[in-house]
């Protein structure tokens, strides 16, 4: 039973994840041969490794087994060591040999079949260049990467994933291997075999349970979830989860704009009618219609309850409208607003909460809590990301000084004049206040991405009866004091934001024409008094003379 017990212990370590693991006694030189019903400890002796190209020290690491380690043949450590290599993934075949035993030293031989790395990888089927681009960007494999089971059923998720996200649910991703023949050690050839499919597209969004806002309303506001119509252009009527997702709250705010605060989405479905049309069922439930009650400040001293009535413009008895509420306290971009009062007049730290106090039928009453605090004075400012363009470029175009008392109109004013420079990228210019409520004080940082802003034209037409070219550079961020200076030239001097262009204009020898000019918008440095240079050259030749 002994024997049987480890017999089959050896067949499941070989069926397991190690499917072709294995552990062989070769030859012995002990006076008597191994018992393998009866462990016995040995000292292991130098291990021996055959691998292709791993490095052999590496896999002996890996083993976990050490010469000099007392271990048990057969036991536990052996198994191990076959597990430790065998869940690296890098090997196709891994086997254990006890090529001998003397006395009570055990020697053993480690051999591995490494598996075949990746020599490049193609798309078959109907795939557009830039989806194929896409995808490599997202799979990012490389030569000689090892390719493993894991790494080909990450490709397939990545390629499955990808046609998904642009609406074809259908689409089916098969990922097969050929060896490559001219390849001196083993390499394959990764094939991603694409089916995408057609497009599934939204055929009916059915709409239940509403009674106050008409279907065509609700629909209205499903930017990216509407239903495919062939005279639509401009709607492709795709089925994607997440635009459903982003589409959704958008029926809620709705009703919450209709003073309808408790309605909510009890359950939508979507359900294919055809392999490529499905139908979205949106149920929702409206609950009741609320208008707003008493409105009170508390915690105010700098302005009257009345003065704050007048910006906040909500009467008792209009419909409640919790994100109208939110835009006239906080962040209003259609006129004035609560916190705008407050922070144009330095009161950085100012906070407002609204909280509803008493729910009586169909009225809801509010107390308005403020904490105005103390007026906060700027301390510094300061301007990072710029790597071309000099700073006091930046600093003469910020509204924000040291000195000052913070105000939000400033900031914003400031963020649009950097942006209107045109040296940097609008979408990511940023300001971050650090407000240090000890001392009254706020710390300003606006964030800058340099963006290239020189222009080239070159055109041509016809006239006279010849081709007239033209050619323009304009350098819009130039430094004139730095011309004479050869290490500012990366390729031209800037950073100054002076404005140098050059026009040329000919149709050969009959006509030439050539424009230069130069402007600093802000001479002397102070104000923004602009001074434009210019000067011109034209020659013509009709007769085979010149003339200027």
């Amino acid at each position: 039973m002994t024997f049987l017990k480890y017999a089959v212990f050896f067949f499941l370590l070989a069926i397991g994840n190690m499917a072709s693991a294995q552990i062989i006694s070769s030859e012995s030189s002990s006076a008597e041969p191994i018992d393998w019903s009866k462990p016995k400890e040995y000292t292991l002796g130098p291990i021996e490794v055959e691998a292709k190209e791993t490095d052999k020290n590496v896999i002996r690491l890996l083993s976990g087994l050490t010469s000099g380690d007392k271990i048990q043949i057969p036991g536990d450590k052996m198994s191990e060591a076959i597990k430790n290599l065998w869940k690296q993934g890098l090997f196709e075949d891994v086997q254990i040999y006890l090529t001998k035993t003397i006395a009570d030293q055990a020697f053993l031989k480690i051999v591995v079949v490494e598996k075949p790395k990746l020599s490049k990888f193609s798309f078959r089927g109907k795939v557009k260049k830039n989806d194929a681009d896409e995808i490599r960007g997202k799979i990012r494999l490389v030569r000689e990467k090892v390719v493993t089971d894991y790494t080909l059923g990450y490709i397939k998720n990545i390629v499955k994933d990808f046609y998904v996200n642009k609406g074809f649910y259908n689409a089916t991703v098969d990922i097969t291997t050929e060896p490559d023949k001219a390849a001196k050690t083993p390499h394959v050839i990764v094939y991603i075999n694409v089916n995408k499919g057609k497009k599934v597209r939204i055929k009916n969004l059915n709409i239940n349970g509403n009674t106050v806002v008409a279907d065509w309303k609700l629909r209205r506001k499903m930017s990216d979830s509407k239903p495919f119509r062939l005279y639509t252009f401009w709607n492709s009527g795709k089925y994607l989860e997440d635009n459903l997702e982003k589409d959704l709250p958008s029926i809620i705010a709705k009703y919450n704009s209709k003073g309808y605060r408790d309605a909510r989405i009890k359950k939508d479905t979507v359900y294919f009618v055809k392999k490529n049309r499905v139908n979205i069922d949106i149920d929702i439930e409206e609950g009741n219609k609320f208008y707003f009650g008493t409105i009170k400040w508390f915690g105010n001293s700098k302005y009257r309850s009345g003065q704050l009535d007048t910006i906040l413009n909500i009467k008792k008895g209009e419909v409640f409208d919790q994100s109208y509420l939110d835009q006239k306290l906080f962040m209003n971009p259609t006129g004035y607003d609560i916190s705008s009062l407050y922070m144009d007049d330095g009161y950085l730290f100012f906070n407002v909460t609204p909280q509803e106090v008493n729910v009586h039928n169909d009225t809801i009453d509010i107390d308005i809590h403020m904490y105005e605090g103390k007026q906060a004075t700027i301390n510094r400012v300061t301007v990072m990301g710029n790597t071309k363009t000099n700073d006091h470029v930046i600093y003469r175009e910020i509204r924000t000084r040291p000195g000052q008392l913070f105000r939000r109109s400033d900031i914003i004013r400031t963020q649009r004049e950097l942006s209107q420079l045109g040296y940097f990228d609008p979408e990511k210019l940023g300001v971050t206040p650090t407000p240090n409520p000890a001392d009254g004080t706020v710390d300003i940082e606006y964030k800058v991405e340099e963006k290239p802003s020189d222009q080239v034209e070159l055109s041509g037409g016809w006239g006279g009866g010849r081709i007239v070219g033209t050619l323009g550079l304009s350098f819009n961020n130039f430094s004139m004091k730095n011309i004479f200076k050869p290490d500012a030239w990366s390729p031209l001097p800037t950073g100054d934001g002076q404005k140098f262009s050059i026009r040329a204009q000919t149709n050969g020898i009959y006509y030439q024409s050539y424009n230069i000019s130069f402007t600093e918008p802000w001479l002397g440095g102070k104000k923004p008094n602009s001074l434009s240079v210019s000067g011109f050259f034209s020659m013509f030749n009709t007769t085979g003379a010149k003339n200027m």
